[in-house]
């Protein structure tokens, strides 16, 4: 009787568990008590098969996921946080004014007023002749007036009042650095809120990086101030993206085989970005960036002098690197190869501590030909490495080689100038 209800109780149990896989998967009601070998192997291979369900036309339907997306954003249009580039054609700026009104107004009640904005130097106080907008992360251009924002001429203007504001001396360079730098920024969200991409606003971007380059020398002679590695490391944040969004407007605006005046030596830059770096400046191989420059850029003088200076910085072969670089150099390229120039020195003099011949002390003269440097400047270059310098019985100075507290010199030491470059 007990064995009885038993197998009752069993085949109860069984028909529950069916209805409720039946009720899971219809289709599989069928095949619900097939073998457990098949069951187990069709699971795995659904599971972790190296090749996951087709949909239909999926290369189609990737093709129209690109088309749908465009063109690659520019830095300003990631930061704006824009989607759709058909919106950007329908906003056109008409703020006559370096900033807008309404944001001028607020500024003043605020007292947020740059010590460039304020009139006759009240903080709560400026004028349409003096204020500029200020960069905003989170603009959108759905949520922008076209009021708010600069049409080409005001943002050209602008920009010119800016950069006339690098020569001024009442303040140290990192106050009007901090405040170009800034407004600048801004300059490019309207640009690109505006998708405007033709000529002008090419010439316009390589100012600004121009700008970003003379500020990546001159804020070297603020080492010793507070922030400074965090300033330096922002600007040179911001001259990349100006360099990623130039690269495109040049591509955006060719003709043809036709390249741009300047193109040649704005490309040569990213080439000579690489200098003792192992990492990518622009986010990708420099192999796969020239693999899409067009030959009469890859052929000019410029990139071949940066080409040429990366790989005899690559090599260790100081003497051509410094040879060459104060020789071919424009000054806009000395002024990103400057912070490699104590490097290669401090290379060449290991080269003469380790490997001079014998124990003779080798002339600081003769070092300050080799390091196209003044002699007083080798001395001091010498003792920042760690190494002794002596005098001779008649005033000249040797370097004693052999040396064995030999080191490379901080970051923050002072750049000389190559001997035949002091004019930059």
């Amino acid at each position: 009787m007990l064995l009885a209800k038993w197998i009752i109780l069993a085949e109860t149990r069984a028909q529950a568990v069916m209805d409720r896989r039946q009720r899971r998967n219809p289709s599989a009601s069928s095949s619900a008590f097939s073998s457990p070998t098949s069951s187990s192997s069709r699971f795995r291979s659904e599971k972790f098969s190296s090749n996951p369900p087709k949909t239909s036309n999926s290369l189609e339907d990737a093709h129209q996921l690109k088309s749908k997306c465009g063109k690659p954003q520019r830095p300003e249009q990631e930061e704006e946080g824009e989607q759709d580039p058909n919106n950007l054609l329908s906003l056109v700026g008409t703020c006559p004014f370096m900033c807008p009104a309404g944001e001028r107004a607020q500024r003043e009640r605020l007292r947020d007023l740059a010590v460039f904005e304020r009139l006759h130097g009240n903080p709560g106080k400026t004028s349409p002749s003096l204020a500029v907008k200020k960069f905003c992360r989170t603009i959108a251009t759905k949520h922008m007036q076209a009021s708010d924002v600069r049409p080409l001429p005001v943002l050209e203007e602008t920009l010119n009042y800016l950069l006339n504001l690098l020569d001024a001396t009442e303040h140290p360079f990192e106050v009007v650095h901090d405040f170009v730098f800034d407004r600048t920024r801004s300059i490019r969200q309207d640009l690109s809120m505006q998708n405007i991409v033709n000529d002008q606003t090419i010439h316009m971007y390589e100012e600004m990086v121009k700008f970003h380059i003379i500020s990546h020398h001159k804020l070297r002679s603020c080492s010793s101030k507070p922030n400074f590695s965090s300033v330096h490391y922002l600007n040179m944040e911001q001259l990349k993206k100006c360099l990623i969004s130039l690269y495109a407007l040049y591509e955006e605006n060719r003709n043809s085989n036709s390249i741009y005046k300047n193109e040649p030596e704005f490309c040569s830059f990213h080439v000579l970005l690489h200098l003792g770096s192992n990492n990518q400046p622009l986010g990708e191989s420099l192999s796969l960036w020239l693999g899409r420059v067009p030959s009469l850029i890859l052929k000019s003088k410029e990139m071949c002098f940066a080409r040429r200076l990366l790989r005899l910085f690559r090599m260790g072969n100081y003497k051509r690197f410094l040879c060459t670089t104060a020789t071919e150099a424009s000054y806009l390229q000395y002024y990103i190869i400057e912070p490699y120039i104590n490097e290669v020195r401090a290379l060449a003099l290991s080269c003469v501590n380790y490997c001079g011949y014998k124990l003779h002390p080798y002339p600081i003269a003769h070092l300050s030909k080799l390091l196209m440097m003044k002699e007083l400047d080798v001395e001091s270059f010498c003792n920042a490495c760690g190494l002794e310098t002596s005098t001779g019985e008649r005033g000249n100075k040797f370097l004693s080689t052999k040396q064995t507290n030999f080191h490379y010199p901080k970051e923050v030491f002072p750049s000389y100038c190559l001997l035949s470059l002091e004019h930059f």
